[in-house]
């Protein structure tokens, strides 16, 4: 069995309503399932973006009346189904018909020109929205530059509808927190059942794409905050190499770990926006690229038979959280052999599992340090500029502020030294020794793979803002404390709940996991709407 059951997973993973809304958790156990049918009917349902880019340079559609779809979509929805956007931009139609006139004129900015996608409520938009974590601290904080990977996402010419609700802070405040809260925002619900969780803290981005409230999706994850909710709502999550894209201008837990990824509702359209996005970069640990190079052709990739000749590694450590789940597991396998590749089985991975602890001890050491640095960006006149004052923000308005659970991670990190302490430079080196060298390397080295595979996670769980998150189980740790590549792909349903297939990856490997995952969707087709009956 992996880390999966420790308890304290849930601090760093799985982490504009008011807070009367926020605290009324839904009745039945399957509640507004069927209210979701009739949103089938939206006239973009199911377009991915290849089908949306297409009617763009034919003239079927508009960017403007794309962005139109898709906000009245959210307007008329989103409050009384999952409460995933905490902000619309309110810009975003003039954007589409600059983009329009610039199309018209013979420009395109880029594969993503004109298609309206969300964007997590932790990354820096240089324009009129707020940049916030959920928290009430920075509401009313407006970043004076775009992230890189905001700038990127111009640059290809994509129009950013809104931002989406997260677990507040990246559910990096607390040991008892409920995925996809925040006191901004409220509680956010999962796309297939609205009792249960969204999981992890990109939980709106998750609900809201699955949802089909844009084209797509970014996500950020410190450990699993992609792959879980993606998991939970049926859709294709992928945590890049750390260092693949930038993370300046995003609001920090740890700067080994953080990364930003797509979130979509098939694996072309993640290959798509992680060609967009793909800038890599030299900040505070980063992992090198390839001396020789990497393939970044993610969208040429994608092919039928990327499988055929694979060496797929099947971990079984990162099994046996669900029996369903591993059934389901097993069937993905079969569906691989059949696919023409390699099964090597009984991958073991004996350091699964030996870094919680120093997991728990990095993260909290560079959560002091790098969110104190973001801070200090804030105007004077902010209500925190540093970790301390805002335990103290969150103290005097606990009220508003912590109404379910605390801030014990908040206190946990201030309480830490500064990264020069020894304590933490041989909790880090542990980590990677760990889960590189003793870990996924040399799985790779041994067995010659071209990818790790297991569950992605167990379906997801009530919501229980008594006592926290209960998490069922996931695999995140392992990829996402060494800083590779994590691709999840869906892969059935434990009921009515969606769960999905992981393939993990050596650094800059996401070209050859986008075409294995591919060559397994299109294999499997096993992805279902929320909104769609079974």
């Amino acid at each position: 069995m992996s880390q999966s059951h420790d308890p304290r997973r849930r601090d760093f993973i799985a982490g504009t309503a008011a807070l009367a809304a926020a605290s009324t958790l839904p009745h039945s156990a399957q509640a507004g399932h069927g209210d979701h049918e009739h949103l089938g009917d939206f006239e973009l349902a199911g377009k991915d973006r290849a089908a949306l880019a297409l009617g763009l340079q034919n003239g079927s559609y508009t960017a403007l009346g794309l962005t139109r779809a898709y906000l009245e979509r959210i307007q008329a929805h989103d409050a009384r189904t999952v409460n995933a956007v905490i902000e619309l931009n309110p810009d975003a139609e003039a954007i589409a018909a600059q983009l329009d006139a610039e199309h018209k004129a013979g420009k395109t900015r880029g594969p993503l020109h004109g298609l309206p996608l969300l964007i997590k409520d932790n990354i820096d938009t240089g324009d009129r929205m707020h940049t916030t974590a959920g928290s009430l601290a920075l509401a009313d904080w407006h970043a004076p530059v775009d992230a890189p990977l905001v700038a990127s996402l111009r640059a290809a010419g994509a129009v950013i509808l809104g931002k989406t609700n997260l677990s507040e802070w990246a559910n990096a405040r607390s040991t008892r927190s409920s995925s996809g809260w925040s006191a901004r925002g409220g509680q956010t619900t999962n796309a297939y059942d609205r009792t249960r969780s969204p999981s992890g803290s990109s939980s709106g981005t998750g609900a809201a794409i699955a949802m089909e409230f844009a084209a797509l999706g970014i996500g950020t994850e410190t450990d699993g905050s992609i792959i879980s909710p993606a998991n939970a709502n049926g859709l294709v999550g992928l945590k890049p190499t750390l260092g693949l894209v930038p993370r300046t201008g995003i609001i920090p837990i740890a700067h080994s770990q953080d990364t930003a990824g797509p979130m979509t509702r098939s694996v072309a359209d993640a290959a798509a926006l992680l060609a967009a996005i793909v800038q890599p970069n030299r900040e505070p640990g980063f992992i090198a690229a390839p001396a020789a190079g990497f393939d970044r052709d993610y969208l040429g990739a994608l092919k039928a038979r990327a499988a055929q000749g694979a060496r797929i590694g099947v971990a079984r450590g990162l099994f046996g959280f669900h029996p369903d789940v591993d059934a389901l597991a097993e069937n993905a396998i079969r569906a691989l052999k059949d696919l023409g590749a390699e099964i090597i089985d009984e991958v073991k991975i004996d350091s699964i599992g030996q870094f919680d602890d120093s997991e728990f001890d990095v993260l909290s050491y560079e959560l002091k340090a790098d969110l104190n640095a973001y801070l200090t960006r804030l105007p004077k006149s902010a209500p925190a500029r540093t970790l301390a004052e805002l335990i103290e923000f969150n103290r005097v308005r606990a009220t508003l502020e912590m109404p379910f659970f605390g801030q014990e991670w908040f206190e946990s990190a201030q309480a830490k030294g500064p990264l020069s302490d020894p304590a933490y430079r041989d909790a880090l080196a542990k980590n990677h020794g760990l889960s590189r060298s003793k870990g996924i390397d040399a799985a790779f080295s041994a067995h010659r793979l071209d990818a790790l595979i297991g569950p992605s996670g167990g379906p997801a769980w009530l919501i229980d803002h008594i006592n926290g998150d209960h998490y069922t189980g996931g695999n995140t740790s392992l990829a996402a404390v060494a800083g590779y590549p994590h691709l999840t792909v869906p892969m059935g349903f434990v009921q009515h709940l969606p769960v999905g297939l992981s393939f993990i990856g050596l650094p800059y490997s996401e070209a050859r996991l986008l075409g294995l995952g591919y060559a397994f969707e299109q294999a499997t087709r096993a992805r279902k709407s929320p909104f769609r009956s079974r």
